[in-house]
């Protein structure tokens, strides 16, 4: 099997598109369809149903999947040990990160990496820190720079690198500015404007904050969407207190708050690059 059209099929999988894993892989859609037409002829089975515009894999698609994504993952981690045997920090490194991280976090760390090393080719992607990881261990990214997820729900390796304190936090109308004690028995009386359900930074605030019933107005992926609905008093929220400004105000003196680590994910099996090293050495400086 060629290894071009391996990537294109995983691409076509993980996208559920043609059009997106072309935009993917930097090729035009008909090279993708070309690369796939290619595989199928040589598994002599179709991979992929194509009704309308929604692309589902059929039952060989699916079991070709995994397969096909641990065979790229052994010839990335092929390529990356023989590059360094030359002991020079080069070469692509794919690192993903979240949006809140890429634009609070990343930015000082990202110029020293790369005025210390030109010659690296980073390939940054921006997704949700869950996405993120599923592709660290598929095999699609070296490294990512997220929040990072519980301890006992990933076999991937996790590198703290900083502590997020989310303290509770509400616009200066709201009634809770107001109130001389804030417990769970209050809160709980007041809607909340809180990230989605299956992120690892709600999932962190349900366990630490123990309410049994959290009254929501809304959940959403959008940092800033919650942090316009809180400034207009919609509801009460947990925001990072080094983000904290007029439009929010700090509730109790952060006796309600939770803790979230941010830092880097990576396959424990595969081997590193040392771009991906010398990365995770400036992360830990920057610390």
């Amino acid at each position: 099997m060629n290894i071009n059209d391996l990537h294109a099929f995983v691409s076509v999988s993980e996208h559920g598109s043609f059009s997106l894993a072309a935009e993917a892989l930097h090729l035009t859609q008909p090279a993708v369809s070309k690369r796939i037409a290619a595989l199928e002829q040589t598994l002599g089975t179709q991979l992929f149903d194509r009704v309308g515009r929604t692309i589902t894999p059929t039952e060989a698609g699916r079991a070709l999947l995994h397969h096909a994504q641990r065979i790229l993952g052994e010839v990335e981690d092929s390529r990356r040990a023989i590059a360094n045997l030359e002991h020079s920090v080069k070469g692509q490194l794919k690192l993903a990160t979240s949006h809140h991280i890429g634009l609070h976090r990343l930015p000082r760390v990202l110029k020293q990496f790369i005025q210390q090393y030109p010659e690296v080719q980073l390939d940054l992607s921006f997704m949700d820190s869950e996405q993120a990881c599923r592709a660290v261990e598929q095999g699609a990214q070296e490294l990512s720079l997220i929040t990072l997820p519980p301890q006992t729900s990933t076999q991937l390796e996790l590198i703290e690198v900083w502590t997020d304190r989310l303290v509770l936090t509400v616009s200066p109308s709201h009634p809770l500015a107001r109130e001389a004690t804030i417990n769970a028995e209050v809160l709980a009386r007041h809607p909340a404007i809180l990230p989605a359900r299956g992120t690892y930074t709600r999932e962190l605030i349900d366990q630490q904050l123990g309410l049994p019933d959290i009254n929501t107005q809304l959940e959403t992926h959008y940092l800033e969407t919650i942090k316009m609905m809180v400034e207009v008093g919609m509801g009460w929220s947990l925001w990072p207190d080094n983000m904290i400004d007029d439009e929010l105000k700090p509730e109790q003196g952060g006796d309600i708050a939770v803790e979230r680590k941010l830092g880097i994910v990576r396959h424990p099996q595969r081997t590193l690059s040392n771009a991906a090293r010398a990365f995770i050495d400036i992360c830990r400086s920057a610390a």
